[in-house]
């Protein structure tokens, strides 16, 4: 998964436009951008790949980084301190 910014929606049009031609031009194929028109948060699946792109307001406000931290930060707690 990868988050990132982009600091207008036009921007973040911007941004997917490109990152859709660069990944057909790496051969990946049945990747599919959600979300474009809104101008807030663009998800790119490429399959293995998720790509979020968010303006920063909308960024902070979900926060999606935090929902990765908390998992990790318990499945270290419980290997580092196994029941």
């Amino acid at each position: 998964m990868v988050v990132a910014s982009g600091t207008s929606g036009r921007r973040l049009d911007s941004i997917t436009e490109h990152l859709l031609g660069r990944l057909k031009t790496a051969g990946v194929k049945g990747m599919h951008a959600e979300g474009r028109q809104s101008g807030e948060w663009v998800l790119v699946d490429a399959g293995d790949v998720i790509v979020h792109l968010f303006r920063p307001e909308f960024r902070e406000h979900y926060a999606i980084e935090k929902l990765w931290e908390a998992e990790f930060s318990n499945r270290v707690s419980q290997e580092a301190w196994p029941a």
